[in-house]
């Protein structure tokens, strides 16, 4: 009973970690970081997705986060998403791919 408990306690502390991380990979630190994407959900072909899940991320510099689709259809979906989320990008595209540069 003892070990059971333990074990029930382990995977509630681990599951709080987890959420932490997550967390902290969101804090705004005046600095571009792709964690800052990890709640955009994109509408894709009718369905809400991660963002994470139709692009690869780039930060080619403290201010700005590189976003390019896997399917090159997607990117107005994403740069409608980045617009409407709370993360506070400016997307721009150039046909290929998002950049979204970010206040401080």
């Amino acid at each position: 009973m003892i070990e059971e408990t333990l074990l029930e306690a382990g995977d509630k502390m681990d599951k709080a970690v987890e959420v932490a991380k997550e967390d902290f990979a969101s804090i705004r630190t005046g600095r571009a970081t792709p964690g800052l994407y990890n709640k955009v959900i994109v509408e894709y072909y009718g369905t809400p997705t991660p963002l994470q899940q139709l692009a690869s991320f780039a930060v080619p510099d403290a201010r700005t986060i590189l976003v390019t689709p896997y399917d090159k259809t997607a990117l107005r979906d994403i740069e409608r998403a980045l617009s409407d989320s709370e993360v506070g990008a400016n997307p721009s595209n150039d046909a290929t791919s998002s950049g979204s540069p970010f206040r401080s």
